[in-house]
């Protein structure tokens, strides 16, 4: 079996064509058609659904898929394992979380890069279910992502905990809530959010809920500096990460709200596939930056409810 063959295969999957897989390996299209053909005649099965667009792998091609990344991981683990430099090279894949995404992509990203400036690092974003599955299938190299308290990722899964954060509820300072303030008092506001699936928007829906109070978002907004924008703009309340807040240029414009009965917590957590392989120093350099990033004291900000710790 030829690894140029399976290299050819993986690109198609995770591209969806002939085309635009031909164009990442700088191979011509007939080129990169007789090496998935050649890996089919020598893993005896079809790999693709040829009449689907874009191509789909098979049942076969989804398990060769699997276990093809392992194969070429492997392989990059041996040429670095007997390299005479200490250069590493390759690919980074990395998943995060859209509340983590604004810290882990800029110092942390920075120093990884610093570190080890021949290595590419390429990010996605996703919630915690979508990117532990992509670990899973190898589709990705690591995850970092936040659990409310309470809740623990996967044992199958090599894992490591950065810390625990506090989540905060932050609106216009001229927001009219009271004081103090209940999940009660807040259930009469909009709330400023990220879209359907995202972890803190179902813990919320489950605090009120369970209170038995009407849960209602006002806004969806992708990342955190829009929705610190919206709520200085008193559009409802947004909920973010306390190093978040600290770095928006809205957050003279914010007040905390403080729930007397409501304080939700997250963990944040790093989990890659055993071993790390090559991979176990940028993983570390990243783990360690990430860490330093969340550890950092957040700017102080007015703050309504009872005093907070």
């Amino acid at each position: 079996m030829n690894t140029h063959d399976l290299e050819a295969f993986l690109a198609v999957v995770e591209t969806g064509s002939i085309v635009a897989a031909s164009a990442r390996l700088h191979i011509t299209q007939p080129g990169l058609s007789r090496r998935i053909q050649s890996l089919e005649d020598a893993l005896g099965v079809t790999l693709f659904e040829r009449q689907s667009k874009p191509l789909k792998p098979t049942a076969a091609g989804r398990d060769a898929y699997d276990y093809g990344r392992r194969v070429l991981r492997a392989l990059d683990d041996l040429k670095t394992v007997v390299s005479t430099d200490d250069i590493l090279g390759g690919e980074f894949r990395l998943g995060i979380t859209p509340y983590l995404s604004e810290l882990a992509l800029d110092e942390p990203l920075n120093r990884m890069r610093d570190a080890f400036p021949s290595l590419t690092p390429q990010v996605s974003l996703g919630w915690p279910e979508q990117l532990i599955t992509r670990v899973r299938h190898s589709e990705i190299d690591a995850a970092a992502f936040c659990l409310a308290e309470g809740a623990m990722p996967p044992t199958d899964l090599e894992t490591s905990e950065l810390g625990i954060e506090p989540v905060l509820f932050v609106g216009a300072r001229d927001l009219a809530v009271p004081t103090p303030t209940t999940l009660r008092d807040l259930s009469a506001f909009p709330w400023i959010l990220n879209q359907d699936g995202c972890g803190f928007r179902c813990l919320m829906r489950r605090a009120f809920e369970g209170a038995h109070l009407p849960f209602r978002v006002g806004i969806e907004a992708p990342g955190s500096a829009m929705r610190l924008s919206l709520a200085a703009r008193g559009m409802g309340i947004a909920m973010v990460m306390p190093t978040a807040l600290a770095g928006s240029p809205d957050r003279d414009r914010l007040k905390v709200i403080v729930a007397e009965d409501f304080q939700p917590r997250v963990r944040v957590w790093v989990v890659h596939r055993a071993p790390a392989g090559r991979l176990a120093r940028p993983l570390a350099q990243f783990k360690t930056a990430l860490t330093d990033t969340l550890s950092n004291k957040p700017a102080k900000v007015s703050r309504i409810g009872r005093a907070a710790a």
